[in-house]
C-alpha cells in the first residue's frame, strides 16, 4: 500500500496594485497564475477601522484594554489602513506591557508617538 501525503502551505502576498501588475510580467506569470484567492482592500473609512479594531480586542478576550478616545485616535492615524491601524496598536501593546500598564490610552499614544524633541541650535560666533 503505497500512501501519499502533501504538504500545503499559507503564503500572504501584500502590497499595493504594483504587485498586481508585476505579477503580470512575463517571467511571473507561473507565480501568478498559482495565487487562487486575492482579496484586493480599499481605504476604509473610520467606521470600518473602528468595527476592526473593536472586533480585534474583544476576539483577544479584552474589549476594554484601550480606551474608546484611543481607539478613535489610532483610526484618526490610520490613513485608512487596517495593516497601519494594527502595527500602531500593536506598537501601543508593547509599551504597555513593558510598563505593565492595564490598560492603552491617550496618554500612552502621546508618550510612544511623540515626535522627538528638536536638539537646540546654537548659534555660531554667539558670545564674541
Amino acid at each position: 500500500m503505497r500512501v501519499s501525503i502533501r504538504n500545503r502551505s499559507c503564503v500572504v502576498l501584500a502590497g499595493d496594485a504594483r504587485l498586481i501588475e508585476k505579477l503580470r510580467r512575463e517571467e511571473l506569470i507561473p507565480l501568478g497564475s498559482r495565487i487562487r484567492t486575492r482579496l484586493a482592500t480599499e481605504y476604509a473609512s473610520r467606521d470600518e477601522l473602528l468595527a476592526c479594531l473593536t472586533h480585534l480586542l474583544s476576539s483577544a478576550g479584552n474589549a476594554s484594554l484601550m480606551t474608546p478616545a484611543l481607539a478613535h485616535t489610532l483610526c484618526d492615524h490610520a490613513a485608512g489602513n487596517y495593516r497601519i491601524l494594527t502595527t500602531l496598536a500593536a506598537e501601543l501593546l508593547a509599551a504597555a506591557a513593558q510598563r505593565e500598564l492595564p490598560q492603552l490610552d491617550e496618554k500612552l499614544y502621546l508618550e510612544v508617538f511623540a515626535s522627538p524633541e528638536a536638539p537646540s541650535l546654537r548659534r555660531v560666533g554667539a558670545g564674541r
